[in-house]
């Protein structure tokens, strides 16, 4: 019997699994193939993988182990993204969220004087009611809810914040007493680094370089550590770290000293952050339908939930979509293969995360501004000529960068739009629950006026 023989009964058996796989995942549909969608991953973790250390770092402020935690970020981002690409078969990678860690340590803990471990304790009943939410539909009506001529508006506002992120990390821009912000120093050796990787990334994407994002990383990343301007000091960190943190939560001290409030920050900042990260990403993968909703989304908000449970937990703040997920849509990514592949590494980044530290802010800053400008192409669907559109979308655009707030940029857009239907008396335009999620905005609003 020939080799060939010998081999087919075998063959054929991985053939089809890999094509229930490919099925499974919709490839075809999707116009995708496994090389796309494992460089799109590897995308993605690359640029969100400063969170391995910068959650931590901030965390650690409130006095949990910073080993711990940097192990407990690993896994909650590692779970949520694993959960997202094999349940809800989307291209969206989770971590621990930046802002609401800092509310977690700055406002919450040092703030109000909390123990970290009641801080938990807040954190896994906001995820356990947003599961609630989730499973009552409510969460799905929200996003349902949002007007679709917002949702460019959205995308094209997180472009804007993204690259405001990567312009600031790469030193470009800086603030400026006078002005607010300001050219940075260029002559400094990590910013001109940053501009040599900006112009990098933009010629391979001229070449229509598929993984132009990813090796724009790569590439600055080398001439770094060419030049001498990494600064890498290794430190060992090992899973059994997380055992300082784990299950160390107290939910009965959030119910005895009524942090409702807190529960309710993490709560309404979890969903509307998500919400807007949901819209970005989905309108520059294409994941709308053509009635502007969203296939399998109930799904996508239930690993959302999830992963913050399992984050509070492990031992760490609410877990989030990642905007960051815009780079690997962009290097091409399309299915959950995406979003599993950044699971697998953010488990691999447990045992090897002192070499990521490796990887510059000068290297994944030009991969935030390339992402940004790329997110910016959907604002061409906005008609600018409809006041009543037009405005609602630029306020929606410019407060989500200029307030460093996702939600922010949500809730002006929200108000203006409803405020200018019924000033227009075209109130009966405007679905119910955008009433609603309109009066909780101005309720925010006045509660932040009031609490300074």
């Amino acid at each position: 019997m020939s080799p060939a023989l010998k081999a087919s009964p075998t063959n054929t058996t991985e053939r089809n699994t890999l094509q229930r796989i490919e099925s499974y995942f919709e490839f075809a549909k999707l116009g995708t193939n496994w090389r796309t969608e494992i460089l799109a991953g590897l995308t993605t973790f690359t640029t969100m993988a400063y969170i391995v250390f910068v959650n931590p770092a901030i965390l650690h402020e409130t006095g949990m182990p910073l080993a711990a935690v940097t192990a407990a970020t690993c896994l909650s981002a590692a779970f949520g993204s694993l959960m997202m690409g094999l349940l809800a078969r989307y291209p969206i990678a989770l971590a621990p969220g930046m802002g609401l860690n800092a509310y977690f340590t700055y406002s919450v803990v040092k703030g109000m004087g909390v123990s970290w471990e009641v801080a938990l304790g807040a954190v896994f009943l906001s995820g356990c009611t947003f599961l609630v939410l989730t499973a009552l539909g409510i969460r799905q009506l929200i996003v349902s809810a949002i007007p679709h001529e917002l949702y460019a508006a959205v995308a094209g506002g997180i472009g804007l914040f993204i690259a405001l992120i990567g312009f600031r990390n790469s030193g470009i821009i800086a603030p400026n007493a006078a002005t607010m912000v300001g050219i940075g120093n260029l002559h400094d050796p990590n910013t001109a680094l940053a501009i040599v990787g900006l112009l990098i990334t933009g010629a391979l994407l001229a070449w229509r370089v598929r993984a132009a994002v990813l090796l724009g990383v790569v590439s600055t990343s080398v001439l770094a550590f060419a030049l001498g301007l990494v600064r890498w000091q290794p430190v060992n960190f090992h899973f059994s770290d997380i055992s300082a943190t784990a299950f160390k939560l107290d939910i009965r001290g959030v119910m005895g000293i009524g942090l409702v409030e807190i529960v309710f920050v993490f709560l309404f900042v979890d969903l509307f952050d998500n919400i807007g990260t949901l819209v970005a990403v989905g309108k520059k993968a294409e994941l709308f339908d053509h009635q502007h909703r969203i296939p399998r989304v109930n799904r996508i908000l239930f690993a959302d939930a999830c992963a913050t449970i399992v984050g509070a937990c492990s031992g760490t703040s609410t877990v989030v979509s990642y905007i960051e997920s815009s780079a690997g849509v962009a290097a091409g990514g399309r299915s959950g293969v995406t979003a599993v592949v950044t699971g697998m590494l953010f488990i691999a980044a447990i045992f090897i995360a002192p070499f990521i530290g490796a990887i510059p802010a000068a290297a994944t800053a030009p991969a935030l501004i390339i992402v940004g400008s790329l997110m910016i192409s959907s604002v061409r669907e906005i008609d600018w000529d409809d006041a009543e559109v037009a405005l609602p979308s630029f306020l929606t655009m410019l407060t989500i960068p200029l307030t460093f707030s996702i939600a922010n940029g949500l809730a002006f857009g929200f108000c203006a739009y409803t405020l200018i239907k019924i000033l227009r008396g075209r109130y009966a335009q405007v679905n119910w629950l955008v009433y609603v999620l309109t009066a909780l905005f101005v309720a925010r609003f006045i509660y932040m006026k009031s609490g300074g």
